[in-house]
């Protein structure tokens, strides 16, 4: 029988690629888009008309309980990506992540549980690790809220870890580390970057350069979700998805300028720098657990598999149609 599958967060940048994934592979899926008057379904209105055509779209908002349930209904599957992220706009409005992330999962996890849905894959994210104590970051890595936005992805995710303990929730966390590739957000580095360039720039703002991150490509974050998805042994488990390899901010900047054929001087821009004690310094993803417990690993692992990552994104955002739906010279929260 054919899994339906509801996908909270489907009109955003993962949550998009992963429901067109899905609707590939076969499933019936009910993308959850976040109800706005101008009935968007955010980047699914880029898809195919073949993917359109196949999806069963509830519009709503994850903190509203009643519309929740309602859209869970006749579903087996629940993907729940629904979730604000961005770091900067968390210390302008906090309370917004914790209604948002925290008492949205719980909507979810109240839902899965009165309706039976058998099984729950909840994301979580790297940022719930703060800055790295060793590396590279396994699933026991101490967990530290550094910003407003991560400190709120905890309680979320000792939430749903709550509801598999206290009653036997069939739930899967799934925590990707740093996910680029098309249609993200210019709020994250690797699109600030590009957007940029793209627009004929040849000094590139940005923050603090020193950071590094395990970027993980969109197409390898999708595959991760229905690795966990498909496999009943991440019950109960917490699961990094990550590329296993480890690159500066700077030196990211470098490898996208190298990629599209640009010089590039790197000015630092004083308001996308994080309060100190807010920066995470260094991620670093051990994906052993997902190898051993999925059989998954990364396509784009490594220094290659990230240039591969980056072309492929770069040439997705210097479309003209795509670039114009970015302000490249605006900072975005």
């Amino acid at each position: 029988m054919t899994r339906k599958v509801l996908v909270t967060g489907a009109d955003g940048f993962i949550g998009s690629h992963l429901t067109e994934e899905l609707v590939r592979q076969g499933y019936q899926v009910r993308p959850f888009v976040y109800y706005n008057s101008f009935n968007s379904w955010g980047w699914l209105d880029s898809s195919s008309k073949e993917i359109k055509n196949e999806l069963d779209v509830f519009a709503g908002d994850i903190r509203d309980p009643h519309g929740v349930k309602e859209a869970m209904k006749g579903c087996d599957t629940v993907l729940h990506l629904a979730s604000l992220i961005a770091i900067p706009y968390s210390y302008h409005s906090p309370d917004t992540y914790v209604d948002t992330n925290i008492k949205g999962t719980l909507n979810i996890l109240q839902a899965v549980r009165e309706l039976g849905v058998s099984k729950l894959v909840h994301t979580s994210t790297s940022e719930v690790y703060g800055t790295a104590q060793y590396v590279p970051i396994d699933e026991n890595h101490p967990l530290q809220g550094q910003s407003p936005y991560s400190a709120s992805k905890i309680g979320a995710d000792q939430m749903a870890l709550s509801f598999y303990r206290s009653f036997n929730l069939p739930v899967a966390i799934i925590r990707p580390f740093n996910t680029y590739g098309p249609r993200q957000s210019a709020r994250a580095v690797i699109p600030t970057i590009i957007t940029q360039l793209a627009a004929g720039k040849e000094k590139i703002k940005l923050g603090a350069v020193s950071p590094t991150r395990d970027f993980n490509y969109v197409k390898d974050t999708v595959s991760g979700f229905i690795s966990i998805m498909e496999h009943d042994r991440s019950i109960g488990e917490v699961i990094n998805i990550g590329s296993n390899y480890e690159i500066s901010i700077g030196e990211t900047a470098k490898v996208i300028a190298q990629t599209m054929g640009k010089l590039i001087e790197i000015e630092t821009d004083e308001i996308r720098i994080r309060p100190e004690k807010s920066e995470v310094e260094r991620l670093w993803a051990d994906n052993r657990k997902a190898r051993e417990l999925l059989g998954w690993e990364p396509k784009y692992g490594g220094l290659e598999g990230f240039k591969l990552g980056v072309k492929e994104t770069a040439e997705w955002f210097s479309n003209s149609m795509n670039l114009s739906q970015y302000k490249a010279d605006v900072y975005n929260i």
